[in-house]
């Protein structure tokens, strides 16, 4: 057993420290996921503001937040201004935190009631009825092989998935930050040490 963690460990100690100078990939790679995700909600959120504000406040169809106008231009620009932060890796650590809450608020607010899936299970007896009554609507009346080209038509089941996913992703960028060599953060502490 003996001879066999150290042959295991003779080959990560070979392979793993080498890979420490790359080790910024992957808080880029989250970085630059998370960015067009957040700039398109955020910038979406901010040419209509008004329909949002409405969203947010309304407790009929909307998500019945209270003071809705200042939680719909919080949520908009956190988004949209945080986006462009991930995009340099500038203050990600700080970013993460309200990106972080925009995320629990679409988990609890808008997600949550929908279970986890983000697109409905197509095996699933009463999701195949309706898209197959879908498919004949639309070969009826629209061009279904032009709408499908680009992809299968599926039903959107609004779970918690995806929020839950950047959510992930955003607590990985909090503890890491920016990543080595690939973000201004980087720079910035080297320009200006740390003196605690």
């Amino acid at each position: 057993m003996n001879a066999l963690a150290d042959w295991y460990y003779s080959i990560h100690n070979a392979i793993f420290p080498r890979l420490q100078h790359l080790d910024g990939l992957a808080p880029l790679a989250l970085r630059l996921y998370l960015v067009p995700v957040f700039w398109m909600a955020g910038t979406q959120k901010i040419a209509n503001i008004d329909s949002t504000a409405e969203w947010f406040g309304n407790t009929e169809w909307g998500l019945g937040l209270p003071f809705p106008e200042v939680m719909a231009y919080l949520a908009a620009y956190t988004e949209a201004v945080g986006a462009l932060l991930l995009l340099l890796g500038l203050a990600t650590r700080w970013i993460s935190i309200p990106l972080m809450i925009t995320m629990l608020v679409a988990i609890f607010a808008v997600h949550w009631d929908n279970g986890w899936a983000a697109i409905a299970d197509s095996s699933s007896q009463e999701v195949a009825v309706r898209l197959g009554a879908a498919r004949d609507i639309l070969n009826e009346h629209g061009n279904y092989s032009w709408l499908t080209a680009r992809g299968s038509f599926v039903i959107l089941n609004n779970g918690i998935e995806f929020a839950v996913t950047y959510l992930v992703m955003l607590l990985a960028l909090l503890f890491c930050g920016g990543g080595r060599y690939v973000s201004v953060d980087y720079y910035l502490s080297r320009l200006f040490p740390s003196r605690g």
